[in-house]
């Protein structure tokens, strides 16, 4: 037997990592601009980081959410707080998909209603409700497939005012900054009409900052930028830098009881101190400061590249786009070059991830590869 085949796999095998930088078991270091699809929030193997996890490991790394676990409680204090959304509360869980997934549920608990709402291009997990709402029929199953979902164009507010007026949907979910859709993104005008016409008709508003969350986009959340707020924000990916962790920040117009949401190994021990130490860390080290500095330089760089004819997103969730399919120059970044990146489904679009703590020199060896790639 063997493992189930299915991720096309780059002949690499990664045994260490610091920083920005990946060691493969040949001791060949890799720069990492893609951060593990972009999980890696204050680098890999950050001191604060490992000394939380080693800590807690070494007292109790796990225990079910039928007991009192003070890590979850103060999680549950400092990361509203710190994100801006100081009443609202959080719940635990361990991945992306399962954010959204309680998030959609969540919302039909509490409109009672089935149909979703949500957007050409998006990508929301791989899961029964959160896979149906991405728009992707390849990795959408007949069982997936039963869920109500409508898919809009972004920035088209009559076709959303209409399909709300309705009367059945019970939310929208979007992605502030779509990640494997491009790094396409809605106008201010156009979030602020969601954010509106929500309110008006009785709509859970989901934001799906799994990707474009936690520090990535250069403010906290990428949908601060517009102004707005939601009902419900799904977490994961840098929330945990690398450990399995993701939660939803719920609005307090919504009532909690005993069974409504539940999870075996969300917010366990080990998760809740990866976590803490993520938010450690972007405090005290000014993530956000570096993320808008190194952002700032970055563009102002590759701009240059005349190869390059747009550069799309924010902060350092940033896509590359030229005139020609990119599979043949991240293969020769990877193999040539020792540099990680991404992809996305515009094929034309190479997608950069950096860890949040990537610095100028960095960013300086992969404008040189890269220049040196498409001269």
């Amino acid at each position: 037997m063997s493992l189930f085949d299915v991720y096309p796999l780059y002949n690499i095998t990664p045994e260490k990592a610091k920083g920005a930088t990946v060691w493969d078991k040949k001791e060949i270091p890799y720069l990492d601009f893609y951060g593990g699809h972009g999980v890696i929030s204050i680098g890999h193997s950050h001191p604060t980081y490992v000394n939380y996890l080693t800590e807690q490991v070494n007292k109790i790394g796990f225990y079910s959410n039928s007991i009192i676990n003070p890590l979850q409680e103060k999680l549950g204090l400092i990361l509203p707080e710190f994100s801006g959304y100081p009443d609202y509360s959080l719940f635990l869980c361990n991945s992306g998909a399962e954010a959204n997934e309680n998030a959609l549920k969540l919302a039909s608990f509490h409109t009672q209603k089935s149909r979703v709402i949500a957007f050409k291009n998006s990508f929301h997990g791989r899961t029964s409700a959160a896979v149906a709402a991405t728009d992707n029929t390849k990795i959408v199953a007949p069982i997936n497939a039963q869920q109500k979902v409508t898919f809009l164009e972004l920035n088209d507010i009559d076709s959303l005012k209409k399909e709300l007026q309705r009367g059945d949907v019970s939310s929208v979910i979007i992605e502030p900054i779509q990640g494997v859709g491009g790094l396409e993104e809605g106008s201010t005008e156009f979030f602020r009409e969601l954010e509106k016409l929500c309110k008006q008709n009785q709509v859970v508003l989901i934001l799906d900052e799994i990707q474009c969350g936690y520090g990535r986009s250069g403010k906290f959340f990428a949908h601060q930028y517009h102004d707005i707020k939601a009902d419900i924000i799904s977490l994961a990916k840098g929330m945990g830098n690398g450990f399995p962790v993701g939660g939803i920040l719920i609005s307090p117009e919504f009532k909690a009881s005993y069974g409504l949401l539940g999870t075996t190994f969300g917010g366990n021990h080990l998760a809740c101190a990866a976590a803490l130490a993520v938010l450690e860390v972007m405090k005290n080290e000014k993530i956000l400061d570096n993320v808008n500095e190194q952002s700032q330089y970055f563009i102002e760089k590759f701009k240059t590249i005349p190869q390059i004819k747009r550069i799309k997103g924010k902060g350092l969730m940033l896509g590359l786009e030229f005139d020609f399919e990119i599979a043949d120059l991240r293969k020769k970044l990877i193999y040539e070059k020792n540099i990680f990146t991404g992809n996305s489904n515009n094929k034309k679009l190479l997608r950069i991830l950096p860890p949040l703590t990537i610095k100028n020199q960095e960013i300086d060896t992969l404008f040189e590869s890269l220049k040196s790639c498409v001269q």
